[in-house]
């Protein structure tokens, strides 16, 4: 790592669900993904390096920074240029905050035991360089697995966003399955997210309320909703909802979708506004008319 930023500090900030709905209010509910992909890195005329990725970044917070809700790097597009990207990772989040501006770290980690709780450390605990406002988990070893992050987020004031129904044409195999009891996986997960925000809300049921734990729920899924049986207004939490935009989903897919929970949605967009790019205005000015365009639809 590169050791040459400061711990991030949220031990004292608002609880995450908070801070998230404070940030959709004010800036629209936009979350803008930083995803440095070879052919993007190319067009913007920068080196697939870990340097290259690190001022892409730049460039986008330059654009974005304090202006909308939330920011979500893809790890993995940091991880594949080893230490150096990792330590790029860490100057991101820590602009991120540093500019006032959410930061979900797009992970989705997911593990048992000592391994998850290791996994809790490095992205929700305080004081570590790799930890955001947020990260993205997996529970298909068990939501039982996630409890290491859970109790992590819950004592720093962090969240998580876990998988529930995702957009991928594999999903389906795994999240719509039926348990023995009649449950399925999606609507199973959606329970048990809900059970863990209700003991943090301590019995808020306010609207506007949002509890640690939000799910990833795709924006072109249909309605896969009603097929699992998945109860996403007892959830009390957000919402994350990739393919938005670019990737095909407005206001007819959202409503067909969210249904009646529009309000808890924070829809992500990567390549709709990254397009602009290199730009700084054309991409603030992309992320203005992203945001825009998400609160109609979500209307």
């Amino acid at each position: 790592m590169s050791g040459t930023t400061a711990p991030v500090t949220r031990s004292q900030a608002a609880p995450f669900g908070e801070r998230l709905r404070a940030a959709m209010t004010s800036f629209g509910p936009l979350c803008v993904g930083l995803d440095p992909h070879p052919g993007l890195l190319q067009a913007w005329g920068l080196p697939d390096t870990a340097t290259g990725v690190r001022q892409f970044c730049d460039i986008v917070l330059d654009a974005v920074g304090g202006r909308v809700a939330a920011i979500k790097p893809q790890a993995a597009l940091f991880e594949r240029h080893g230490s150096a990207g990792f330590a790029a990772l860490e100057h991101v989040i820590e602009r991120a905050y540093r500019v006032d501006t959410l930061c979900i770290v797009d992970a989705k980690r997911g593990d048992i035991g000592s391994t998850m709780a290791g996994y809790a450390d490095a992205f929700l605990a305080e004081g570590s360089s790799l930890a955001g406002d947020a990260v993205t988990l997996s529970p298909y070893l068990g939501f039982g697995s996630l409890r290491p992050a859970l109790e992590k987020a819950a004592e720093n004031r962090r969240g998580v966003f876990v998988l529930c129904l995702t957009s991928n044409p594999e999903g389906s195999a795994v999240q719509h399955a039926v348990s023995t009891s009649g449950v399925s996986v999606a609507a199973q997960i959606a329970r048990d997210a809900a059970a863990v925000n209700a003991e943090a809300l301590g019995g808020d049921s306010s609207p506007q309320s949002l509890g640690p734990v939000g799910l990833v729920i795709g924006a072109t899924i249909g309605d896969a909703i009603a097929l699992t049986g998945t109860d996403l207004s007892a959830v009390h939490g957000a919402f994350l909802a990739p393919g938005v935009g670019a990737q095909g989903a407005g206001g007819p897919e959202l409503h067909t979708v969210f249904g009646d929970v529009r309000n808890n949605v924070l829809a992500s967009s990567s390549r709709g506004v990254l397009a602009a790019g290199p730009d700084v205005i054309a991409l603030r000015h992309a992320a203005e008319t992203a945001a825009q365009e998400v609160t109609h639809a979500l209307a």
